[in-house]
């Protein structure tokens, strides 16, 4: 009997120490997920005076960065501007609640006096515009297979931030520059500087004036003529990143160089139409089908009127699919040709 009560007492003992162990790192683990707050010294502290620059546009400036021996970071100094602080207050309010695989994760902010910064997990391959060459440069092409994976990882991360979270963001600058590399290559959305928190069911949002990039910002946002600014505007966004996978910047920086060149999305659409190869590099015959597939998703995508187009979440299926179960869309270009 006295053993028996021994024995209880320890097995108890040992499951409350076990509970103990498992809520202590769940803390830690929730702790961890939290953005932290930096001081302008810590982030000195954190990229060696700014060793290391890994970057710089627009908004600011990035640098490399170690918070721990298992943790290096991206830090990204915010140019000292009005527009900014509408920036900084979206992408710590916005990030600092969203956790997937397939969005960068935020690890911590400063805004010490008129110092604004974001410390952001490093993704050692960069951005995804550093590899969208034409298959033709082996150099930097990462395959077909690969380029099926990334971009169906980057859908799965769009359809997260509209579905996935308590209200739906929108994230109105999807482009190759704002999807970062892990080093397996998982490819992560990044810099929600322009993003817009609205209800899931909210089916437009009110927009002062355009944003985003040129070149990848929805006909809608210019002119409420094709309907009104929605999540379908992340859509066609995501697919002219779509279609410059499977052609190659080369193509597109042709497009933008040359207004005799014809417009290259659409001569994809002409081939795919009559039946004809992409005339790009392939390689074996199942390559075919993932490119023929990507440009067919990115056609469905970039259709002129936002009610044309899928959701992310029928997009993340057409990707799962078979290339040769998937239907042409309606020509986007008929609109264009006409009108020109």
């Amino acid at each position: 009997m006295v053993t028996g009560t021994i024995i209880n007492c320890v097995y108890r003992s040992k499951r409350e120490e076990e509970n103990q162990l498992r809520i202590k790192r769940f803390l830690d683990d929730y702790r961890a997920l939290k953005p932290s707050r930096y001081s302008y010294a810590d982030i000195k502290r954190i990229t060696e005076q700014f060793k290391e620059k890994l970057g710089q546009g627009a908004y600011g400036t990035v640098f490399k960065g170690r918070v721990s021996s298992k943790l290096l970071v991206a830090v990204k100094i915010l140019n000292n501007s009005k527009e900014n602080g509408e920036d900084f207050i979206n992408e710590v309010g916005i990030m600092g609640q969203i956790h997937h695989v397939n969005v960068v994760r935020l690890v911590g902010y400063c805004a010490d006096g008129f110092i604004q910064g974001l410390v952001y997990e490093f993704l050692p391959n960069g951005p995804l515009q550093n590899f969208l060459s034409s298959a033709d440069n082996e150099n930097s092409f990462l395959g077909w297979d690969k380029l099926q994976d990334i971009a169906l990882g980057i859908a799965t991360g769009i359809e997260y931030l509209h579905q996935g979270c308590e209200q739906q963001i929108l994230h109105f600058d999807i482009k190759p520059h704002n999807v970062l590399l892990d080093h397996d290559f998982t490819p992560k959305v990044s810099d929600f500087g322009l993003a817009k928190l609205c209800s899931r069911d909210q089916s437009a949002v009110s927009m002062t004036a355009a944003r985003g990039t040129m070149g990848y910002i929805a006909p809608e946002v210019f002119s409420r003529n094709f309907g009104n600014v929605s999540y379908k505007a992340d859509v066609y966004s995501f697919g002219t990143l779509l279609l410059e996978m499977v052609g190659g910047r080369k193509n597109f920086k042709v497009m933008e160089d040359s207004t005799s060149q014809v417009y290259f999305p659409e001569w994809i659409y002409d081939l795919l139409e009559q039946g004809n190869d992409l005339r790009i590099h392939i390689g074996d015959e199942g390559n075919v089908e993932i490119a023929k597939k990507l440009a067919v998703v990115g056609l469905w995508c970039i259709q002129w009127y936002p009610i044309d187009r899928p959701s992310m979440k029928t997009v993340v299926q057409m990707l799962k699919r078979e290339g040769d179960n998937l239907t042409m869309p309606p020509n986007p270009f008929a609109f264009t040709s006409s009108s020109s």
